[in-house]
């Protein structure tokens, strides 16, 4: 059962608040609904992966990771190659963009993990 501040101690770390906890009424539904937002929207033509969740979830996790990693480069390189082109507020605006969408990928991935495993039949025990 969910608490509310999303913290939950039925649920491993990291588990998204879109999607109720495994073995509740349609979770796998809205698994499938959160794992399909993640992805750009031409992977819905994909029957397949209507079909298959957990392939879904491979291709969630594949997708975000490559993001992450995006994320993290741009923040590496964009004072570099943007220095002469951009006033100073706009690079650090740049900067606070490229963290905040690495925060939200680094999360969307951990929850990415976490889902792929419960549609897999794994099931998380809380350690004491």
């Amino acid at each position: 059962m969910r608490q509310t501040g999303g913290v939950d101690a039925t649920l491993p770390p990291g588990w998204p608040d879109a999607v109720p906890p495994p073995g509740s009424p349609d979770w796998e539904q809205s698994a499938v609904a959160w794992l399909f937002d993640l992805v750009p929207p031409d992977y819905r033509a994909h029957e397949v992966l209507r079909r298959y969740p957990v392939l879904l979830a491979r291709f969630a996790r594949d997708h975000v990771r490559a993001g992450l990693e995006a994320a993290r480069a741009g923040w590496r390189t964009v004072r570099v190659e943007l220095a002469d082109e951009l006033p100073a507020d706009a690079m650090t605006a740049a900067i606070t963009a490229y963290e905040r969408e690495g925060a939200r990928l680094a999360a969307a991935a951990r929850g990415v993990e976490v889902v792929g495993g419960a549609l897999r039949g794994e099931r998380w025990v809380p350690r004491l």
